[in-house]
């Protein structure tokens, strides 16, 4: 199967399902606070900037940030962590709320903070960062009550994200815990790791390195660049700990993907803008874990992750990537206009999830001519998409007679995608094409002012479906029969093509 076509398949099936899955999130929750403002002046007082601040907002972070990620892209999310009693876990609880995520596994403590990280930022730029934080280990009880719920057998999550940020509740004892269990039942684990030493998350099913973590983990010095120092310690790492895959990235060199089946594959970044990586690891880790819930393979996963993360970016803070966003980054390009009914589902299912307007119009377009441009750039101008159906030649012998059509479909269907305003063309073997409209359902069908809106072949059908046609001007003395009539030296009037 041709791998773009693998991909499309594959990013369709992942956002259709997403709404279907279940995914928990277990590591430590963080509130992003910022502040921005402009700098004029110094100040009097000290040698340091003064911010007029313009604004202030709080995101989340750490977890809470992938988890946020994941209800993004319409996941249902469970959420496992703590917070303490004040302020900023109310705020970071709420935030969870109005984005859909599941807090009733968050353990409030009395006797730590919520980790509150506040950004000054002023011209894109971050000024200065303040902490608040108690780095704790979580209690053997608290660690119970989430694997209990983990692993619940009525409701098992289709994949576990394990979000380490080393503030204490990813311990040893309940990573050892969570891996071992998770294999056991099939569930895949992903780890966004922090620690120095990879071997306490053994038996995970991938881990998301940065290159400095990376090279903290094999103690050495790799460079990005070079496949085979990439290969050598991703390798060790999967057979000492036993990983079923490594997912390293780059910055700018985009990921290096190890499995032990496979070897190393480079997943090449897109080039963009970069905004700010804040919580760029959180989105990789989010829609790799989406991904790996949908039963996709490490290949597919981390190409969709990658997409992600070079959009995530191009925004400013800790953000997250929309399905329409990862539509639009991944969204092949129709090299043919001319679509077969596999390709012209699947560019459907695309443009719907994009969003776009789709408009439809058709004909049997033998000899064209001016009147033909009119009519297609008009109802090109009604939405985003138009899409022409073509009657084939056997339709159109039935329709018109067996001298018809002069010009055989693929030419026809040829001519017609050549022009700009035409998106894609498809061909239909029926007397009408109202079958055709069933499986488009357009925003808006297109006729001729020639037709009144009782003589248009699916009507009822778009109007069903909350759509509309739309009657455009037509030239007069313009039609192929009209043409053909005239070529032969009988012409006998005009008639609708």
């Amino acid at each position: 199967m041709n791998q773009n076509i693998s991909l499309s398949r594959s990013l369709i099936q992942l956002i259709e399902d997403a709404p279907n899955r279940r995914v928990s999130v277990v590591g430590d929750l963080i509130l992003d606070d910022y502040i921005e403002g402009s700098i004029e002046r110094l100040s009097p007082e000290a040698p340091v900037q003064v911010v007029n601040v313009d604004r202030e907002y709080q995101k989340l972070g750490g977890a809470a940030n992938v988890a946020h990620g994941l209800s993004t892209l319409e996941a249902k999310v469970d959420l496992y962590g703590v917070v303490g009693t004040d302020d900023a876990a109310r705020t970071l609880l709420e935030l969870c709320a109005s984005r859909n995520i599941g807090t009733g596994k968050v353990a409030s403590l009395a006797r730590r903070p919520t980790t509150r990280k506040l950004r000054v930022m002023s011209r894109r730029q971050q000024m200065i960062r303040l902490d608040w934080e108690k780095i704790l280990p979580i209690e053997e009880k608290i660690e119970e009550t989430f694997l209990r719920d983990l692993f619940a057998k009525k409701n098992l999550p289709a994949a576990i994200v394990l979000s380490d940020y080393g503030k204490g509740v990813l311990t040893d004892s309940l990573i050892r815990k969570i891996t071992v269990q998770a294999r056991e039942a099939g569930i895949p684990v992903v780890v966004d790791p922090k620690s120095r030493d990879f071997d306490r998350y053994r038996n995970a099913t991938v881990l998301t390195p940065n290159l400095k973590e990376f090279e903290t983990a094999v103690r050495h010095a790799v460079d990005p660049v070079k496949d085979e120092d990439i290969a050598r310690y991703a390798g060790q790492l999967c057979e000492k700990c036993a990983f079923q895959a490594l997912l390293v990235t780059l910055g700018e060199l985009g990921m290096a993907l190890w499995t032990p089946e496979n070897g190393l594959y480079r997943v090449p970044t897109a080039a963009r803008e970069v905004y700010d990586v804040t919580g760029a690891g959180d989105t990789v880790v989010a829609t790799l874990a989406l991904a790996l819930a949908n039963g996709l393979d490490f290949h597919t996963a981390a190409v969709i992750a990658n997409a992600a993360a070079g959009i995530v970016v191009g925004k400013a803070g800790t953000s997250t990537v929309a399905p329409r966003e990862l539509v639009n980054a991944l969204s092949p390009k129709i090299e043919n206009k001319l679509l077969d009914n596999e390709a012209f589902a699947e560019h459907i299912k695309w443009w719907r999830l994009q969003g776009k307007q789709v408009v439809f119009t058709n004909g049997c377009f033998d000899l064209l001519h001016v009147g033909h441009l009119h009519i297609l750039e008009q109802a090109a101008r009604q939405g985003d998409i138009l899409i022409v159906g073509l009657n084939s030649d056997s339709s159109i012998r039935r329709l018109k007679g067996p001298e018809r059509p002069l010009i055989p479909e693929l030419e026809r269907a040829t001519l017609l995608a050549a022009f700009d305003c035409v998106d894609a063309v498809v061909l239909f073997s029926e007397d009408t094409p109202v079958n055709l409209i069933r499986r488009i359902k357009p925003d808006v069908l297109v006729k001729g002012s020639d037709y009144r809106m009782d003589q248009v072949v699916g009507r009822e059908e778009v109007e069903a479906h909350g759509g509309k046609v739309v009657l455009v001007d037509f030239l007069p003395a313009k039609s192929s029969s009209l043409l053909i009539n005239r070529i032969r030296g009988t012409a006998k009037g005009d008639c609708k093509k």
